[in-house]
């Protein structure tokens, strides 16, 4: 547990909870405790899926500028590379993760929503990247991950504009998956990842990750990551409890022990 970040899970689901008001700046700490808690619960065996949240008024509003503003190059390249570590982290967590975002995921919020394998936001939700405004660009994510959601004439005109973007053309455009009353964003993710917390833990760890390396590369080399990890499945007994439920049962009815 850091003063931040803080890890709950509840039904094999994490909650991992930025709470640094009034607005979740991320500053060096709250990083450091976020790459933490994203290898806690990539670590535990009791969670299997996360949801990502600032709290019901705020995901989180970006960086501590304030820590920042003074900063010379020497520092920045140093600090920048813990800040996309710590967001890296969680990216690379092996379990499904949705980003739970209410108010404002600007700049740094929105560079760790974009870590999440999904998100749903909230109708009074803004995103945006207003670091141009600032004199400066993205730098935990935002210029390369946000293309590769969107494409790349969507995020040049989120990236160069420094504009808010609504929920509902958020998720015209792809950035979020979901839209729904303020209110009820946190529950709406939990019950996204409920269908998870009691999947194929393995299954889905292999499917992810088969998925985000495949992305980047060729498409020979992703067929021959996705080969592998097809073929590992059976070495599991979730892939054995899965096929002879189904012989039995018909599809959809086993129930797997994340081995």
């Amino acid at each position: 547990m850091g003063d931040f970040v803080t890890v709950g899970i509840d039904q094999a689901i994490a909650t991992i909870r930025l709470d640094r008001p009034p607005m979740n700046a991320l500053n060096a700490q709250v990083q450091d405790e976020i790459a933490a808690a994203a290898d806690e619960v990539s670590a535990d065996p009791a969670c299997r899926a996360v949801v990502l949240y600032g709290g019901p008024k705020v995901f989180a509003a970006g960086a501590d500028i304030k820590e920042m503003a003074e900063a010379g190059y020497a520092q920045m390249a140093a600090d920048s590379r813990r800040l996309q570590a710590s967001f890296t982290a969680v990216a690379k967590i092996p379990k499904p993760v949705v980003a739970a975002i209410t108010g404002y995921a600007l700049g740094g919020g929105l560079e760790l929503a974009l870590c999440a394998d999904f998100r749903v936001a909230g109708r009074g939700t803004r995103v945006g990247q207003p670091e141009i405004l600032l004199g400066v660009i993205p730098g935990a994510g935002g210029t390369q991950r946000l293309p590769r959601l969107v494409g790349p004439a969507v995020a040049k005109d989120i990236v160069f504009s420094g504009r808010f973007v609504e929920a509902a053309e958020a998720l015209d455009m792809g950035l979020v998956d979901r839209v729904v009353p303020d209110d009820e964003v946190y529950d709406v993710a939990r019950s996204m990842m409920a269908r998870y917390a009691t999947g194929p833990a393995l299954a889905l760890r292999a499917a992810k990750q088969a998925i985000d390396d495949g992305l980047e590369t060729d498409l020979d080399t992703g067929l021959e990551i996705e080969r592998l990890q097809f073929a590992g499945l059976f070495a599991t007994e979730d892939q054995r409890t899965g096929m002879r439920s189904f012989i039995e049962n018909g599809p959809g009815k086993a129930t797997f022990a994340g081995r």
